[in-house]
């Protein structure tokens, strides 16, 4: 836990306000649309986590996605525009600042774009945090092979320090993927399943996980991540609800 509230001098990329345990377990209602901490935000606590922030750009256009109907995670507008996406540096001062407020359990890549598309400044930033001997984690829709082709993203992130990546397979069939993701590309669920092995390989910690939405076979995407050889998690459908508060955060 980080506390109540209470106000601090500006921060480069983090907000100037704080949350309690409110923020992590419970609905972020009222509390969160009073207080919510405007942006450009490159960090951002969420319970003994500590977030990054790095593009709001995505590769896909989830029907469940946050971002159809609001910017706002754990209190923080997460909103980026292009000229506003940080640098490896930027983050670091941001992460320096954050921890003056604690040490996090884990540093995860996510916010609500797809981080990948920011994959050197991932790698710089992993490189940095393997220093201070952190626990990483990387929330991704695994698409990272079609949006830089050639390179052995997987094979990258580990040699940086990746502890664990969290992929968005959200189907057991090329169809369904397509309807519910949206993908930009073509062959995307391929991509993803060929990541999700590729990362398993390489001796990353993945866990595969699904929406609870009613156009996907929950057990057959369970039976496709065991045959990729990654762990599984069905998450829950967050939706818009009274007042447009959010239950939960970003995590994929």
């Amino acid at each position: 836990m980080h506390g109540p509230p209470v106000s601090r001098p500006p921060r480069p990329g983090t907000g100037t306000l704080y949350f309690s345990a409110i923020m992590k377990d419970a609905d972020m209602g009222s509390q969160a649309r009073s207080e919510s901490i405007p942006g450009p935000n490159y960090v951002y606590w969420g319970g003994r986590s500590l977030y990054v922030n790095l593009t709001s750009r995505c590769s896909s256009a989830c029907v469940f996605c946050l971002r159809e109907w609001t910017w706002n995670v754990y209190g923080y507008d997460l909103r980026l525009a292009p000229a506003q996406e940080p640098t490896a540096e930027d983050v670091i001062t941001a992460l320096e600042y954050a921890f003056l407020d604690g040490m996090p359990d884990e540093v995860v890549f996510t916010g609500l774009g797809e981080p990948t598309l920011r994959l050197d400044e991932i790698l710089a930033l992993l490189d940095w945090l393997r220093t201070r001997r952190l626990r990483t984690r990387l929330d991704t829709n695994g698409q990272a092979g079609l949006l830089h082709p050639g390179r052995d993203v997987a094979g990258e992130l580990a040699a940086a320090g990746l502890g664990a990546a969290s992929v968005s397979l959200n189907a057991s069939d090329p169809v369904t993927y397509d309807r519910v993701c949206r993908p930009l590309f073509a062959h995307a669920f391929r991509a993803v399943t060929r990541f999700i092995r590729a990362a398993v390989q390489a001796g990353i910690e993945v866990t595969a996980t699904v929406v609870a939405v009613p156009q996907v076979d929950v057990e057959a995407a369970r039976a496709l991540a065991a045959e990729l050889g990654a762990a599984f998690r069905v998450r829950p459908l967050i939706t818009v609800d009274a007042g447009a508060s959010v239950r939960g955060g970003s995590d994929r």
